[in-house]
């Protein structure tokens, strides 16, 4: 009998939480398909990033257990609530406390079962689809094949299983302590909405608004972390205080008898307004904090994706590309292997010379905006001892200036299908990264060079940017390119092979050359070989920040699908975690929403018989639900607005994607917005039915 009252009481809760029960199958659904990446990816053992990609699931697993607990034990005291008069009539009629509670854990879990088996189902095809984009990102072949691994299903069984459990046996310790009065209170109480010290109150709201301006305002330019964290603590306050003072603000203005109160259902609106604000408060506090976490996630994973679509093929021209400290390195050992494993088209042994100078440096330290002024003197002139201990210190340029050959140049841009250059013997030309060729437009003003005696003077004869391994291979960030003539006054600094081979390099290829030349290179570096003491801090990686990778050994194949891995290991948990914070907020809206249908039925039978139309009062409706689910997502969409403008500049400067800053945050708006309409619509669907009933 127990068994079919829970089974009977489950089958309306999932008709009357219908949205609920979606969310729950969806969160199931994400468990064992992103779970699956810890036991079922078969693209992972082929990367040195896999481990960064388990943690990072494990870390965001973690959360998504945290939200969802706070979900499902949200939404059983909420449905405990509502049917709080029912639970004391069971009392009534002589059922036991702990009978009641037994009914009720039965209940919930036959609706988490039902939820989960519906989800992970949903979750075997999304764990296909996953893994089809994962091989497509890839650039591998990946054919479609259901499996069932143990590790997934249990592991997901344990996430999902322990946040049902918690809940339940909270709401089980509060049926302990409830009696019948409480029981058949709950739900008045819950109505009741307490209106005290309102005129103090509604301050609060044009408080919060001006700290908001302050947050915009003020938000780039706080200087330290103390700074930064007090300023966050005081938002994450104001968030919680906006909606006490919007309420507030609300009924003073209706108290007050507004112009605009007894337009149309504009009092009715109101009031329906300030009521839930005001039973809701802490909630729609909670629920913005969730819809901005979920916003710069996603938003952050947009970022790596624009990276990589935009400057992975960029970073890495040249097929094979190998760097050796030793200028007399001819690379033999190397182009025999390389024979063996690959078919050559051409290569190009070479070098790179300095001239025992760091004029270029110095210019590059005092006039990229990414040093500002810290290697300047106070007269703006260049502070070489700052500049020095940098060089010695750190390897974001080497020691020394760098140079490469006309010819040389004209060679390599031979192989990667540029058009070669021309210089006169007076001119070198300056090859830089693309993000930088704003900040170097000056450089043909600024810097004159000269040869090693000085007896030659050269002036700029052209900037090239196009791509050509400037990470530590052919200099760092920059390369200048003189006379073959002017190379005869300068030193070898390092040597470099570059090669076209045939066909996709072996998936490997990197990992074996690391193997064969690793005693070889770490003699070198550390003194084995014989150089010049003076021309040792050769190794650079330029001044990129956020996403810096330096390689001694190039396999374009090999890092671009091992790179492409890494920014995956970031980008899938951000979206994980982004889209289930969204998804978990808008159910907790959609259900209060719902909630409230019944007990409007009343209101709107009564705006029937006073003569408004049914599609009037799907109007009303509307504009109700478009209140309640505007407020949160509007003020979550000004905060993280703020602050993924701010990373998103940051981010395009540091890294020179070349897009606009702010549309990371667009198109994650974009989506989220996608979303929230989804759930709007049903939840407008829903309680349109609920109130024709």
């Amino acid at each position: 009998m127990l068994s079919k009252l829970a089974f009977r009481n489950m089958k309306r809760s999932a008709r009357d939480y219908l949205v609920y029960l979606l969310t729950m199958s969806l969160i199931s659904a994400l468990m064992y398909t992103f779970n699956s990446l810890l036991f079922q990816n078969e693209a992972g053992k082929y990367y040195d990033a896999e481990d960064m990609l388990e943690v990072l699931v494990v870390l965001a697993t973690v959360f998504i257990v945290w939200i969802t607990a706070w979900l499902i034990g949200y939404m059983v005291r909420f449905m405990m609530g509502k049917r709080s008069r029912e639970f004391g009539i069971y009392l009534l009629l002589g059922m036991k406390k702990g009978t009641i509670a037994k009914l009720y854990l039965q209940e919930n879990i036959l609706l988490g079962s039902f939820s989960l088996l519906l989800g992970m189902g949903f979750g075997i095809l999304l764990q296909q689809i996953l893994m089809a984009i994962l091989f497509s990102m890839l650039r591998m072949t990946y054919h479609l094949h259901i499996a069932l691994h143990p590790g997934t299903v249990i592991m997901t069984l344990l996430c999902y299983g322990c946040c049902f459990i918690v809940s339940l046996f909270r709401c089980r310790r509060k049926f302990k302590k409830m009696n019948i009065h409480d029981l058949l209170e709950a739900e008045r109480r819950n109505e009741q909405i307490g209106e005290k010290h309102e005129t103090l109150k509604q301050f609060l709201m044009p408080l919060s608004i001006l700290f908001l301006f302050l947050f915009w305002a003020l938000f780039g330019v706080l200087s330290n972390d103390i700074q930064i964290c007090l300023f966050l603590i005081g938002l994450v306050l104001t968030i919680y205080l906006f909606y006490i003072g919007l309420s507030a603000r609300i009924i003073c203005y209706i108290r007050k008898g507004g112009k605009r109160i007894y337009r149309g259902q504009n009092l009715f609106l109101l009031r329906q307004f300030s009521g839930k604000i005001r039973t809701m408060q802490f909630t729609l506090g909670t629920l913005t904090a969730l819809f901005t976490l979920a916003l710069m996630g996603s938003s952050i994973a947009l970022m790596f994706s624009a990276w990589q679509n935009s400057l992975l093929e960029y970073k890495f021209p040249f097929d094979i590309l190998l760097y050796s400290p030793d200028p007399t390195d001819d690379f033999q050992d190397e182009i025999q292997f390389l024979e063996k494993r690959t078919e050559i088209q051409d290569l190009f042994p070479y070098r790179i010379y300095t001239d025992g100078g760091n004029r270029v440096n110095a210019w590059m330290l005092t006039h990229l905006q990414a040093w500002g002024t810290m290697f300047q003197n106070p007269d703006g002139t260049p502070d070489m001892d700052k500049i020095r201990q940098k060089l010695e210190n750190e390897s974001v340029y080497c020691t020394y200036d760098t140079y490469m050959g006309l010819s040389d140049y004209n060679t390599l841009r031979a192989m990667l299908g540029y058009e070669e250059i021309n210089l006169s013997d007076t001119e070198y030309a300056l090859q830089i990264k693309l993000r930088l060729e704003k900040e170097v437009r000056s450089v043909g003003d600024d810097l004159k060079l000269a040869d090693a005696d000085g007896s030659l003077s050269l002036s700029c004869g052209g900037i090239y940017t196009d791509p050509f391994s400037q990470d530590g291979h052919n200099g760092g960030d920059y390369l200048i390119v003189v006379p073959d003539q002017v190379l005869a006054r300068m030193y070898p600094y390092y040597a470099e092979l570059a090669l076209d081979i045939n066909g996709p390099a072996p998936l490997t290829l990197r990992e074996e050359l690391n193997e064969l030349r690793y005693d070889k290179i770490n003699d070198t570096m550390i003194g084995g070989t014989d150089i010049s003491p003076a021309l040792k801090g050769n190794r650079c990686y330029g001044s990129d920040t956020i996403l810096v990778f330096n390689a001694v050994n190039e396999v374009r194949e090999n890092l671009r699908s091992s790179l492409t891995y890494m920014l995956a290991a970031l980008m899938i948990p951000l979206f994980y975690i982004g889209l289930v914070f969204l998804c978990v907020a808008v159910t907790v809206l959609s259900v209060q929403q719902l909630s409230d249908s019944a007990r409007c039925r009343y209101h709107y039978d009564i705006l029937s018989r006073l003569g408004v139309k049914e599609s009037g009062i799907h109007r009303l409706i509307l504009r109700q639900l478009a209140a309640c689910y505007l407020c949160p997502a509007l003020l979550a969409v000004l905060i993280s607005g703020k602050m993924m403008l701010f990373a998103g500049k940051l981010f395009v400067f540091a890294t020179g994607v070349p897009v606009s800053p702010g549309s990371f945050f667009l198109k994650s708006t974009a989506l989220f917005f996608g979303i929230y309409l989804v759930y709007f619509a049903v939840t407008f669907i829903s309680f349109c039915r609920n109130v024709s009933r």
